[in-house]
């Protein structure tokens, strides 16, 4: 089979087995997964700690201090020992950050991009973008019985996760509600294993 895009994005939605997805279709095509490599390469990059990168897409409220107080700031920062530091780097810096090494990953080609909003980020590129998700309640039997709990505190957990997803393309991309037509191919995983959705999306990349 000839594989006419060398770079596939893969969304997911918590609980719809997404990973999964995508570690199946980067074993069948004989391309690289990226996932977490995201942010330890952006933090490689700008020489920065990639807890602090991985934070800036969680949107939590200390690297919003962080930021926030670079900003009321007029001198440099100093350590202890009164060594100077550099500014803490804006969101708009650690987006654009995030972004260049999403775009290097699929310029360099045969990749599979798992998570991190990709699809949006390589918006106008020549990229497969695959949405994998799945019905409410398939996704929180699914978050129960990996993390062990019950049903009321994984519907808690679908629902914080689900929530900070829309955060984050919000405040990235500036996605007020997540469509369907946002993606060239979109998977349920309800009834379909993550071999059988892989399948579907490799049958994809030649169209």
């Amino acid at each position: 089979m000839t594989v006419a895009r060398q770079a596939i994005c893969i969304s997911y939605s918590a609980g719809a087995d997404g990973s999964a997805v995508g570690h199946a279709v980067a074993e069948r095509l004989g391309f690289r997964y990226v996932d977490d490599d995201v942010i330890a390469e952006a933090a490689e990059w700008a020489d920065l700690d990639p807890a602090l990168v991985a934070d800036a897409e969680r949107g939590k409220p200390l690297v919003a201090r962080l930021l926030g107080r670079v900003a009321e700031q007029s001198s440099p920062t100093r350590l202890p020992t009164g060594a100077p530091t550099r500014a803490m780097p804006t969101d708009a810096d650690l987006r654009m950050l995030i972004t260049d090494v999403l775009r290097a990953s699929a310029d360099a080609g045969s990749v599979v991009i798992v998570a991190h909003a990709a699809s949006f980020a390589l918006a106008g590129r020549e990229v497969l973008r695959v949405l994998v998700t799945a019905s409410p309640e398939t996704r929180v039997k699914r978050i129960g019985s990996a993390r062990g709990i019950d049903e009321r505190r994984a519907a808690k957990a679908l629902k914080e996760e689900d929530a900070g997803r829309a955060d984050y393309l919000k405040r990235f991309y500036g996605v007020e509600r997540e469509q369907p037509t946002h993606f060239d191919l979109v998977i349920n995983t309800d009834t379909l294993t993550p071999d059988r959705a892989a399948d579907i999306v490799v049958a994809a990349t030649a169209a």
